[in-house]
């Protein structure tokens, strides 16, 4: 899932580059909503796993 965000990141920087800021706002909030959710499994995993 980081990868993914990370990805979109990357288009969005590219898109905002050659002026396309449309497509540069929605790559930005899909991998912005993409890392968030990696950070919420993440922790939820690390949790689990303390208290294994």
């Amino acid at each position: 899932m980081l990868r993914y965000a990370i990805v979109f990141f990357v288009v969005a920087v590219i898109a905002a580059i050659f002026g396309f800021t449309g497509i540069a706002a929605g790559a930005a909030e899909i991998a912005k909503v993409l890392f968030f959710i990696f950070v919420v499994i993440f922790v939820a995993t690390l949790l689990l796993a303390a208290f294994r």
